[in-house]
């Protein structure tokens, strides 16, 4: 943990003694990482639903309007990740999370009522839309109001809530399908198991937005917008430990940081390298490269994926509900270490390790022999020992993200940047990651109808090329105030 010097910048305290955690910085935080709650309960809810819609909608012989269906989310979501951090900039981060908030209940509701599979189609890019949206204020708004020394705990926060939304959907799933007697069974009301796992999203949906309105604007926001006393009250109430004195020279620091640079926009990010800032761009291969890996095919996937190799549909359920509360149980892990540890480290080891676990998957998968399923259709199953290896290989991939790449990105791209380009680079990067999961989601079907080693072969290439992308271009942001950030 690191102490800030009683004349250096930023400063938590006059007398030079470590910074003191107040219990208001880590409830507000907690609050605005709940919007990282709806982004994993709604990117992942369609676990569960993907065979039963497939035979709801006749997609069973159309892999790729399959794979569009449950990845069109992933292009809303890249719409409101780009336009997510300008309109922050203009009305603020508490606002823009009600409307993150309102688009994920409208769209729980329209997805559950679907009627066809296009009609779906709008209902989920809606609710993308949402999710890219809370996938870039949840970390802006932690990074900004969090003190330095526990930025990188407080920051995880996101990829905490973002893994407990998807084991409570993955849960919810199952459990719905196990009372209804499976996904495509009628529950309540006369709807499907399946309508009802996109319904119950209107639950959280209304506990973020009652949850936002009891926050406090972001002192960087707030400093923009001239209203400095009320900065300072914020950066006092999180901070606690601060003098007074000390308080206004924060204060003044964000507001010369803020006055030396333009106003905060898209053009901001232009530079020399590819048009783009350098920073921008190690914003962007962060991103994309924590997509390329495969994680979310786990998470999207994993019931049909289990299946497709011959487990049952409840051992399927069984297996994904394993799946994310091993990815809960390794982020906790991620929180304690992230601030001790340090950014740059932990993607490394996190590289390594799932590159390892992806090449155990691929080799297990390519031993996969025909079979025939409990309802007569003709499948593949893992003979001998290779179904559990390949079942502990998954899991172990799912630590391996989960201690580094799955929140410490987001740590990253909350801290990285510049004050004057944080909201328009972090959209960016939010942007180029969704398109990534997109591209990665909508082609896992017809890749796996070719092959599960070829699908998994080509995610442990990039999680190597990972590996040598941090080592050549991530720096270590650990301990950093947020005006000693640069391009």
């Amino acid at each position: 943990m690191t102490t800030d010097s009683p004349a250096g910048p930023g400063g938590s305290s006059v007398s030079g003694t470590a910074p003191k955690t107040t219990t208001k910085a880590i409830l507000v935080s907690i609050v605005a990482a709940v919007g990282g709650f709806l982004f994993g309960f709604d990117s992942s809810v369609i676990n569960g639903a993907v065979d039963a819609l497939n035979n709801q909608f006749g997609l069973t012989n159309s892999p790729l309007l399959a794979g569009f269906t449950v990845a069109c989310a992933l292009l809303g979501s890249a719409v409101g990740a780009w336009f997510a951090g300008p309109v922050a900039d203009r009305y603020g981060r508490v606002r823009v999370m009600l409307i993150a908030a309102a688009l994920f209940a409208i769209s729980s509701i329209g997805s559950g009522l679907a009627f066809a599979v296009w009609d779906l189609i709008i209902w989920r890019i809606l609710a993308g839309v949402g999710i890219g949206i809370a996938s870039v204020i949840a970390p802006a708004y932690i990074a900004e109001i969090a003190p330095a020394h526990i930025r990188g705990r407080l920051g995880s926060l996101q990829q905490m809530a973002i893994v407990l939304g998807i084991f409570v959907a993955l849960l919810s799933d199952a459990l719905l399908a196990g009372v209804a007697g499976g996904a495509a069974n009628e529950f309540w009301l006369g709807l499907e198991a399946w309508r009802w796992m996109f319904i119950v999203g209107i639950i959280p949906s209304a506990i973020y937005a009652v949850l936002a309105l009891r926050i406090p604007e972001s002192p960087r926001y707030l400093v923009a917008k001239g209203r400095l006393e009320e900065a300072g009250q914020v950066l006092h109430s999180v901070e606690e430990s601060r003098s007074m004195d000390s308080v206004q020279r924060k204060v003044t620091e964000i507001a010369d940081s803020l006055r030396r640079d333009v106003k905060p926009s898209l053009r901001d990010l232009t530079g020399q390298r590819f048009g783009l800032k350098p920073i921008v761009w190690v914003g962007i291969l962060l991103s994309v490269f924590q997509q390329f890996v495969g994680i979310n095919v786990i998470f999207y996937y994993s019931t049909t994926l289990w299946q497709a190799v011959g487990f049952s549909e409840s051992q399927s359920f069984l297996a994904s509900v394993i799946n994310g509360l091993i990815n809960v149980l390794s982020t906790i892990v991620a929180i304690l270490i992230v601030d001790r540890v340090g950014r740059r480290p932990m993607l490394l080891a996190g590289s390594l390790g799932m590159t390892v676990t992806l090449l155990v998957m691929a080799i297990s998968f390519s031993q996969a022999v025909p079979s025939v399923s409990e309802s007569g259709e003709s499948t593949v199953a893992l003979p001998g020992a290779w179904g559990p290896i390949a079942l502990v290989a998954a899991n172990l991939f799912v630590v391996s993200f989960a201690i580094t790449w799955g929140p410490v990105v987001w740590v990253l791209l909350g801290e990285m940047f510049p004050n004057y380009l944080r909201a328009a680079a972090l959209a960016v990067a939010a942007a180029a990651q969704w398109l990534a999961n997109f591209l990665i989601t909508v082609t896992f079907q017809s890749l796996a109808d070719v092959g599960l080693t070829l699908a998994y072969g080509l995610y442990t290439l990039f999680a190597l090329l990972s590996f040598v992308f941090v080592y050549k271009a991530v720096a270590e942001t650990k301990g950093k105030e947020l005006e000693e950030m640069v391009a």
